[in-house]
């Protein structure tokens, strides 16, 4: 993926015989992803104007450019899709685009190092830090809740976690 791209979709497979595609929007308003275009693949090596006709169940049905056939559709099944960072909206000082989040040192309240977001996770009950901590077994669970992670710093590219006593002691 290129750098000052963030990953809005992706594709689920073809819908129909004729070109469509299977749409899934990471956006918090779903149907703007069409708006975010030309979107990407994760290589870079394809890009695509969206046109969302219509919604089914989990997403939309859509048609990229370059995409006539069925076969074509169902080639790009799996694949993420990304969109230029200045396309997207800017965020209130509160909310943060994962993008930013993954790859950021994570600091306890005393300021020692706890380890890096690798990824962040949403399983329908809101989101998780997943940090790698150097030395431990298992990656280190993070509820992303301003009670556990009071500090987000993108300027300085850092964050401050307060990690629950049990998931420090786990590993």
């Amino acid at each position: 993926m290129a750098e000052g791209r963030v990953c809005v979709g992706s594709i689920a497979g073809a819908f129909g015989v004729r070109g469509e595609v299977r749409l899934k929007s990471y956006c918090a308003q779903p149907e703007a992803i069409a708006a975010y275009a030309p979107l990407y693949t994760a290589d870079g090596s394809h890009s695509f104007t969206v046109r969302i006709t219509r919604t089914i169940p989990n997403g939309f049905a859509a048609r990229l450019s370059g995409i006539a056939t069925k076969e074509e559709a169902d080639a790009l099944r799996g694949a993420d899709l990304y969109a230029d960072r200045d396309r997207l909206p800017n965020l209130p000082d509160d909310e943060f685009y994962h993008a930013d989040l993954i790859g950021l040192p994570v600091f306890d309240t005393g300021g020692g190092a706890l380890g890096t977001v690798r990824a962040v996770y949403n399983h329908g009950a809101g989101d998780i830090l997943e940090v790698f901590v150097p030395g431990r077994r298992t990656a280190l669970l993070l509820p992303f809740t301003r009670a556990v992670v009071p500090t987000i710093d993108l300027t300085a590219g850092r964050i401050v976690a307060d990690p629950p006593e049990e998931s420090e002691a786990r590993e």
